[in-house]
């Protein structure tokens, strides 16, 4: 008879048994997986999934038991835990000749990466709305181009290229990682963007949402160090966002910072290189602001302010962003920067 239960990846063995099946199946067990659950007949493994923030992930079954419900009781499992977490809105990544053992199940397709990945959700045109809700912003006349960011906190690094960018096109869409995996939350820095460029006039800032580098879309971007799937999840958010976000707002150009010190960021930089003019967007990399002869970086900030470095800060930040991390509202941020401060993005 079989069996669906949660297993604990902090134990070794239970880490080893779940890595043992991925690898059988062409699978590895990615390591910001939250929750786990295997199917057992007896002792033996017959499948196994996991749940990370919205993406349901590393799923797999035994081959010769496909299609005999086992998926479905996992995904089940998995469905039911993050709607236990508060989590409604849920994606899948599998291979696109997997697809056929999620669509029963209530989930459809978002974008396909040709035979390599296919990206599924649990709301029915789900994304077909976000551009819809985009497409109000759409300006026909000129040149529009996009930024995509997420300022943790917002610096004169950032200040400096969209005001670069704004200046080389008739319209820039800003787009700010929506994404609530960083030190800084997503509502402040949202606000914090808003208000360092207010004076930019060509200026449309959106919300990223789920769909421009998102967990769903772009999960490595969230992880530590570049993995084996960097560079395949990397190309597949700039094929959605140059496919299909970019013909909805006429966008033809796209501006990114140079990069010398993430190497994440650096390979995501590379696959838009790859992706974008395949869909007729320019890729514009724009070298850093520097200050002292080093590159302006949030990162840089973000060790200043766990070390609370208010003079070294100021200098980094427009005032609008000081003015905030001297207030009240700032100090539960800087305190938890102050137990990590190498936090990431």
């Amino acid at each position: 008879m079989m069996e669906v239960r949660e297993i604990l990846l902090s134990l070794p063995v239970d880490r080893r048994m779940v890595e043992t099946f991925l690898q059988k199946q062409g699978l590895r067990l990615e390591e910001d997986v939250e929750y786990t659950v295997i199917a057992v007949e007896g002792e033996r493994v017959i499948g196994t999934g996991s749940l990370s923030g919205k993406v349901l992930k590393c799923i797999a079954v035994e081959p010769a038991l496909q299609g005999q419900g086992v998926a479905s009781q996992i995904l089940s499992e998995l469905v039911n835990e993050a709607f236990r977490r508060g989590r409604k809105h849920l994606f899948i990544f599998t291979r696109p000749d997997n697809e056929k053992l999620f669509t029963p199940l209530g989930f459809s397709p978002v974008e396909r990466l040709g035979k390599e990945l296919v990206l599924l959700e649990n709301w029915a045109n789900g994304f077909v709305h976000y551009l819809v809700s985009l497409r109000e912003h759409r300006v026909e006349e000129g040149v529009s181009g996009s930024v995509v960011v997420n300022c943790n906190p917002f610096t004169l690094g950032h200040r400096y290229l969209l005001e670069y960018a704004a200046s080389r096109v008739n319209t820039l869409h800003v787009f700010v990682v929506e994404e609530d995996r960083s030190v800084f939350p997503t509502e402040v820095r949202f606000r914090l963007v808003q208000e360092g460029i207010r004076d930019i006039k060509n200026i449309i800032l959106h919300r990223g949402g789920s769909y421009v580098i998102s967990s769903a879309t772009f999960p490595s971007y969230f992880m530590k160090e570049p993995g084996e799937g960097t560079r395949l999840y990397g190309r597949f958010d700039a094929t959605i966002f140059g496919k299909r976000i970019c013909p909805v707002l006429n966008i033809t150009h796209r501006f990114v910072g140079e990069e010398p010190y993430c190497p994440v960021t650096s390979i995501y930089n590379q696959c838009l290189q790859e992706i974008l003019p395949q869909y007729g967007v320019q890729l514009e990399i724009i070298p850093r602001l520097e200050k002292g002869g080093s590159a302006v970086s949030a990162s840089t900030v973000r060790k200043l302010l766990a070390n609370e470095r208010w003079d070294e800060v100021k200098v980094l930040v427009p005032p609008t962003t000081f003015d905030f991390l001297r207030s009240k509202e700032a100090r539960p941020i800087i305190d938890r920067l102050k137990k990590q401060p190498n936090s990431r993005h």
